[in-house]
């Protein structure tokens, strides 16, 4: 008789196979970023030996005001976002764990359904509250309906994270004497790290994604967000679509992100596999 034995190859041609899916449309608007108007209707291997090209660049960074604007804009209101719902989510979360289980778990139920809401139906009510408060051209107000829309996902993140860890914790924790802000700050939130990172990053990355609230509460051009500015730069041409200058826009605003994403990947992967093992 003999023996086959299974190689690396039946897992390894899966994996290749969703890693070239996942990373091509990213290749495919790097290159056309390259490329000049005329070199992207080319077809033919020899439409690859001409028509390389920084102007896309060129033309997305000395715009006015510059992109750079743009990035900081949305930097701004996506750390704020994040700080507001982290400054909320974690008490609430901790709190909801210590509930009841009946209660606890039909206030999850709620915050689910928050959480699920599409929440394109808010949109006319944030516009009215908007104008009725003077939030309109408020750069930071923005941070103020994002930590609202996130604040959900968030609790429910957390307060699951808070479940995974032992009760046993906190009483030794409570038997030397701690209040409970020396609990959650010397005990529980460091433990917590990794769930409180990936949580930070979801929440951010809903802010920097956001469009139709920035659309609405801002007009000025100088306080933009980034989605806002290139939806701007994709419509600024009534006869032909700067596909060049669009892909350009979006190779540079996806760099703080992956910049963000590789920082912190050790933290973000923690915390999403938290809780998955037990033993």
């Amino acid at each position: 008789m003999t023996s086959t034995t299974r190689g690396p190859m039946p897992i390894a041609l899966p994996l290749l196979a969703a890693l070239t899916w996942s990373l091509l449309p990213l290749l495919w608007q790097l290159l056309t970023s390259l490329r000049t108007p005329e070199a992207l209707v080319l077809q033919g291997p020899a439409a690859w030996l001409q028509g390389w090209t920084l102007a896309n660049y060129r033309q997305v960074l000395q715009g006015n005001p510059p992109f750079w604007r743009y990035l900081f804009n949305s930097s701004l209101v996506g750390a704020a976002s994040t700080g507001l719902t982290l400054l909320l989510a974690i008490p609430a979360a901790y709190g909801l764990q210590r509930q009841r289980p009946a209660l606890r778990g039909g206030i999850s139920l709620l915050l689910l359904a928050a959480a699920m809401f599409p929440y394109v139906l808010l949109f006319l009510a944030l516009l009215e509250l908007a104008r009725a408060l003077g939030w309109g051209n408020q750069l930071l107000a923005l941070a103020l309906p994002y930590a609202g829309l996130s604040l959900p996902l968030a609790v429910l993140l957390l307060r699951a994270a808070f479940a995974d860890l032992p009760t046993e914790l906190e009483d030794a924790a409570r038997l030397e004497g701690l209040n409970l802000w020396q609990r959650l700050h010397r005990v529980l939130l460091p433990l917590l790290a990794p769930a409180i990172a990936s949580t930070a990053i979801l929440v951010f990355l809903f802010s920097w994604n956001e469009y139709p609230i920035a659309l609405t509460w801002i007009s000025r051009n100088d306080l933009l967000t980034l989605p806002v500015a290139m939806a701007r730069i994709a419509g600024s041409s009534v006869y032909a679509v700067p596909y060049g200058a669009f892909a350009a826009a979006t190779v540079l605003g996806g760099l703080p992100l992956l910049a963000l994403v590789l920082v912190f990947q050790r933290q973000i992967v923690s915390g999403l596999t938290q809780g998955a093992v037990k033993g």
